[in-house]
């Protein structure tokens, strides 16, 4: 075996965090870089020390207590960013982990923010054998039913454990969530690309969160190259530092950020409310609430079993962000939700769309210089829709434009761009074996509309993908509505760019002097 870990996943120049390896094969080379447009290397160490140690039972929920192998300062020269560790050891086994690097205290290398969205990665982390949503060891061993495996979820996480490799260090040239081309007619429902998942022994979580090759690193390399500047931080940081974002005009969230703590959606808010920019290039954003204990050792994720699995005050419960326990629909802050959304392009879920949205109202700021006009598709060659999208209830005005209507927290005032049909799960009578978990169906129409009946249920699985935006207190969102937009920008698609070099100019976001044009690599 070779693993290991960090006590720490965000910190400052001059500050060090600890390297918890465990290795048979002794001794390690630790190299570390930055990782955007190019792989900048910051450090070579050779000849690394460590021992064997065995995994503890409960590694998952406790973390594994090895001792540190070395503590690693970070240079004052090493520019806030996400850091890649790549260990090595004598027999060529290679192992990663990462640590994000904030700027220096005090200062800001730029106006922007970029929220690197990493609870989810610990929310899909099954190392030492289950995460949030399933015994994952016992369903990849075939030991456990799919069923079962569901129900042997944990809500109480460590962070001192290793990542699951998928995760934290998918390879160039790993599949997208999403179906690339429409299905054919008869053609049996397949999600993403099963072939290669079979050949790399891919659990059903592994492609959803992490940054190495998914959404955060094309993000990444295409701002890089544009010569956009953005200071990193890490969804921990917003909920331990609150006034961390006053320093910032705008504030992006581009990964798959669906799980947010208490304080880090307050900061959020209170961010926004005062004049702050928040732009979400993502889907399912906030969808879920949960916390941190223990000095960020513990993460309590719950789920669907928030309200029963533990005694706490309800305030404190994890659970949907809009359960009415809260009276915090998400959507009051992103405008959307995934409630009123779902998939697409993948197994049944709108498995023939489009993969774009249909542009509406074309007089809307982001589309300025776009070329876009009404009834236009914007990204379906990308695609653009897929995997996880979020949207809201609407009907047409007068006018013929969609008008949000303002049911699950949605704003009055949300200005949709265009939309696309997506689903919460796959239809039970369709005649084809489901392919995605599903959704609790019940649950979700019972807290948004009071009513889990099965008409409600059914109203549920008719979502729409929304591009929107919204202005709150004296700031403003603006959201993609779809956790693909950053593969736009790694297709370089100009309608995308454009719309995306508009928010850009619009929130604020300065230029570096960082500029490269390199691919991601």
């Amino acid at each position: 075996m070779l693993a290991c870990y960090t006590d720490r996943l965000s910190l400052r120049p001059g500050e060090s965090f600890a390297l918890h390896i465990s290795v048979e094969h002794s001794p390690c080379r630790l190299e570390i870089a930055r990782v955007g447009v190019e792989r900048d290397v910051v450090m070579m160490l050779e000849d690394i020390a460590a021992g064997n140690y065995p995994v503890p039972p409960n590694a998952d929920r406790e973390g594994c207590d090895w001792p540190a192998a070395l503590e690693v300062t970070v240079g004052e020269d090493w520019r806030s960013g996400y850091y890649d560790i790549l260990l090595t050891d004598a027999s060529g086994h290679e192992t990663r982990h990462f640590v994000c690097v904030k700027p220096a205290a005090g200062t800001t290398g730029s106006k922007a923010v970029l929220v690197l969205a990493t609870n989810t990665y610990h929310s899909y982390n099954w190392w030492g054998g289950a995460n949030a949503y399933s015994n994952v060891t016992g369903l990849m061993t075939g030991k456990v039913p799919f069923d079962e495996a569901m129900d042997q979820a944990i809500g109480v996480l460590s962070t001192q454990r290793p990542f699951t490799q998928m995760i934290i260090g998918a390879p160039e040239g790993a599949p997208r969530l999403i179906n690339m081309r429409k299905r054919e007619f008869q053609e049996k429902p397949w999600a993403a690309n099963p072939e290669w998942m079979r050949k790399h022994h891919i659990s059903p979580y592994d492609g959803s969160a992490g940054f190495l090759n998914k959404w955060e690193h094309a993000f990444a390399a295409w701002t890089e190259s544009e010569g956009y500047m953005f200071d990193y931080v890490t969804d921990y940081d917003l909920d331990t530092e609150p006034d961390l974002l006053s320093a910032y005009t705008s504030a992006f969230f581009v990964g798959h950020s669906e799980y947010w703590s208490g304080n880090e959606r307050a900061q959020v808010e209170r961010f926004v409310d005062n004049g702050g920019y928040a732009a979400i290039l993502s889907g399912n954003t906030c969808f879920w609430k949960v916390r941190w204990e223990n000095d960020g050792k513990t993460y309590v994720c719950h789920k669907w079993k928030g309200f029963t699995s533990e005694d706490v005050a309800p305030e404190e419960a994890t659970h949907l962000w809009s359960h009415p326990a809260f009276k915090a629909p998400e959507a009051e802050l992103t405008g959307l939700s995934f409630n009123f959304g779902g998939y697409h392009r993948l197994g049944m879920c709108v498995s023939r769309g489009s993969s774009g949205f249909t542009i509406y109202n074309d007089k809307h700021w982001a589309l300025e210089g776009t070329d876009l006009f009404y009834g236009d598709q914007l990204g379906a060659d990308v695609p653009l829709i897929g995997y996880e999208s979020d949207g809201c209830l609407f009907e047409f005005g007068d006018d013929g434009l969609p008008k949000a209507l303002t049911v699950g927290g949605v704003p009055s005032n949300l200005e949709i761009i265009g939309f696309a049909p997506v689903t919460l799960g796959e239809d039970p009578d369709s005649g084809y074996a489901p392919m995605i978990p599903p959704e609790k169906l019940d649950v979700i129409a019972d807290a948004i509309y009071g009513d889990s009946s099965p008409a409600m249920q059914q109203r549920l699985l008719r979502g729409h993908a929304m591009l929107a935006s919204f202005q709150r207190g004296k700031g403003e969102v603006f959201n993609t509505g779809t956790t693909e937009w950053a593969h736009g920008l790694a297709a370089n698609d100009p309608f995308i760019e454009t719309i995306t070099r508009n928010v850009m100019d619009r929130f604020g976001v300065t230029k570096s002097k960082y500029v490269t044009s390199s691919v991601v690599g």
